[in-house]
């Protein structure tokens, strides 16, 4: 059994910050490839961010140099840190991890539940 939690999503209002974190636990063996999604009411969802086991990075054009995706392997942990934020940024950010439970597995897609992340004065 796998799971990812989200935490630090909140009301912030516009121009403010917010660091979203997102912990993998369970069997793992290693993870790969790990991001940031989301999705605001009536859109598909997108990625925000992605960033692979040695840090190299890819952002939507929307956040790039707002946002910034980090990773802590050791703790199985990625991050978002969110800076400059606007009320179009407002949606469930939900994490996202490429997982090897074994030795022996190809790496499988995990999705966490979802933090709410709400921009408004």
């Amino acid at each position: 059994q796998v799971q990812l939690v989200e935490s630090g999503g909140d009301l912030v209002q516009p121009g403010g910050s917010l660091r979203l974190s997102c912990t993998a636990s369970g069997s793992i063996f290693s993870i790969s490839t790990m991001g940031w999604y989301r999705q605001a009411p009536g859109n598909q969802r997108e990625l925000v961010a992605s960033i692979t086991r040695t840090s190299n990075t890819n952002y939507a054009g929307s956040v790039k140099g707002r946002f910034t995706i980090s990773r802590d392997n050791a703790k199985n942990t990625v991050y978002l840190q969110m800076n400059s934020l606007k009320p179009e940024d407002t949606a469930v950010y939900y994490c996202n991890a490429y997982i090897r439970r074994t030795n022996r597995d190809y790496p499988s897609e995990f999705w966490g539940q979802g933090t709410l992340v709400t921009v408004s004065s």
